[in-house]
């Protein structure tokens, strides 16, 4: 038996842009409750700012996209032909 492959609505498209939001937040506290009890210093906060960051927020869009139902395999591929 097949699942039938349905698109992502507008609900997923809204938890995903609040999910992000919310993992944002949640990154930058963490970062600013780390300096603020002296775990890290100001310049290792800096820097998980500027290059952890990103990476922890593509892992949360990763992990949102497959959640919410945005990830898609080689069969939902379809091939693509140039109109002259």
């Amino acid at each position: 038996m097949e699942i039938p492959l349905t698109s992502p609505g507008p609900d997923a498209a809204h938890a995903f842009r609040l999910g992000l939001r919310a993992g944002a937040v949640v990154g930058i506290a963490g970062i600013m409750a780390l300096y603020y009890f002296g775990v890290i210093e100001l310049l290792f906060a800096g820097y998980a700012l500027l290059v952890l960051f990103p990476v922890y927020l593509v892992f949360v869009a990763v992990v949102l996209s497959v959640w919410l139902g945005y990830d898609k395999d080689a069969t939902a591929l379809r091939p693509v032909y140039r109109r002259n």
